[in-house]
């Protein structure tokens, strides 16, 4: 068994994945940032790839291509070319990696507004002693209620930690009578059994949920059933009040109706970690807003998270090499 990785891996992660992979299987690792580096390491193939790319010329380098397994939690960047015809290769996402990082930085977000960090932040940059009137504007997340779009593991993880807060939740899911999270997670982390939403909503339901949340949190993968799905309508049913933080794909919100609403104060506030296009504009309007908190697709973000993906993998090649059905396979009909 030929494992080909291109993450670039620390001796104890490669120890991590040659113990799972078991007696007999070549592991070649070579750190890859350019796609020519990524074909030469690709050699005469392998079975297995771990990274977060797969070009054609490494697919058709690799008749032998058993499986891919992603370092990220999106697919939409690889469910294409000559993967997208080679139906038989397994390609399985990180999904249940980001979970923690992406749900603390969601709350953190969350109280960072509640307590109006937004406003002093900016204060403190003008070396302005600015009290305000936040008797009357700093909040408490405890009481609230929290609409979760997307129930994955980022979802649940941030269910749980609102709910830890007093904050009562309500979940979107793909089919809300499937409750069970059956993908890869660290342990003590998310709700695998989904026993912590209050009520569940369909697809069909995004305005009901979000018209009667305070804060809201979207983090559903970008399909083409995903794009735009929280649009100007779905917009227009939030509180005055509500707080949306956006942590999934940028084009599952409509940006400029966002924009808009946040203008016309018709919402409180955002927290933008994705955009419709990556970078954001230097003149996009959303850099001004004094009710935005914008960061640049680093949510996940962790100094460990190699780490994390090489746990995830090892539990997978277990279960390869028993035969068993593996974490996190992309569905490739729903696109994740």
């Amino acid at each position: 068994m030929k494992i080909l990785s291109t993450v670039g891996l620390k001796p104890a992660q490669s120890a991590m994945i040659r113990e799972a992979a078991g007696p007999g299987a070549e592991l070649i690792d070579r750190p890859t940032r350019r796609r020519e580096e990524l074909i030469e390491a690709a050699g005469d193939g392998c079975e297995i790839l771990f990274g977060l790319r797969a070009p054609d010329e490494l697919v058709h380098r690799s008749p032998q291509l058993k499986w891919v397994q992603l370092t990220s939690a999106g697919a939409e960047h690889i469910l294409k070319g000559m993967i997208a015809e080679r139906t038989a290769v397994a390609v399985t996402t990180a999904s249940g990696i980001h979970a923690t990082p992406i749900a603390e930085y969601t709350i953190g977000s969350m109280l960072a507004f509640a307590h109006c960090l937004h406003v002093t932040m900016r204060a403190q940059l003008r070396h302005e002693w600015e009290r305000g009137s936040f008797m009357e504007t700093a909040d408490s997340l405890r009481g609230k209620t929290l609409g979760v779009i997307g129930y994955g593991s980022i979802g649940r993880e941030t269910a749980r930690i609102g709910a830890a807060l007093g904050m009562t939740v309500l979940a979107l899911k793909r089919n809300p009578t499937d409750r069970a999270d059956t993908g890869w997670n660290p342990p003590d982390v998310g709700d695998l059994e989904g026993r912590i939403p209050a009520r569940w909503f369909g697809p069909g339901e995004c305005a009901a949920l979000l018209s009667e949340s305070d804060y809201v949190t979207v983090t559903l993968p970008l399909t083409p059933q995903t794009r735009g799905f929280v649009g100007a309508k779905e917009i227009a049913a939030m509180r005055p009040h509500a707080y949306i933080v956006n942590i999934g794909r940028g084009s599952v919100i409509d940006q400029n109706a966002l924009i808009e609403a946040l203008r016309e104060k018709r919402i409180a506030g955002a927290g933008l970690d994705v955009f419709e296009r990556e970078p954001l504009e230097a003149d996009s309007p959303l850099w001004a807003m004094d009710n935005v908190f914008l960061t640049p697709h680093m949510s996940g973000a962790r100094r460990d998270y190699n780490t994390a993906a090489c746990m995830l993998f090892a539990d997978n090649l277990r279960r390869f090499r028993a035969g068993q059905p593996l974490f996190n396979v992309i569905d490739r009909a729903l696109g994740y």
